[in-house]
């Protein structure tokens, strides 16, 4: 059975600081594509920021704030999020995908993440 579980997530000040982390199981990690999204209420899913083997990518929003790194040995992803704004208010969701002839993808519950003073 597949499993990413997020957690990390919580209240956190303007200006502070949080780091997620995604932990999988029931896949090949090192094999998968590991993304963050976040959805904030009433807005539409995005895509924060991604990792493959070689390579990461950022939205513009969190381009110079946000790292994300993986730990293939410990089939675990992270998100290190600093300078938090308000509008990185949102809930943020681990997802896993590979091509294998078809897409292949897994996504977690999600982790809330809320920036307010």
């Amino acid at each position: 059975q597949v499993q990413l579980v997020e957690s990390g997530g919580g209240l956190v000040q303007p200006g502070g600081s949080l780091r997620l982390s995604c932990a999988a199981s029931g896949i090949e990690f090192s094999l998968y594509v590991i993304q963050w999204y976040r959805q904030a209420p009433g807005k539409q899913r995005e895509l924060v920021a991604l990792i493959n083997k070689a390579s990461t990518n950022y939205a513009d929003a969190v381009k110079g704030r946000f790292t994300i790194s993986r730990d293939n040995a410990k089939n675990m992803a992270y998100l290190q999020m600093n300078s938090l704004k308000p509008e990185d208010t949102a809930v943020y969701i681990c997802n896993a995908i590979r091509w294998a002839g078809e897409l292949i993808g897994y996504w977690g519950q999600g982790t809330q993440v809320t920036v307010s003073s």
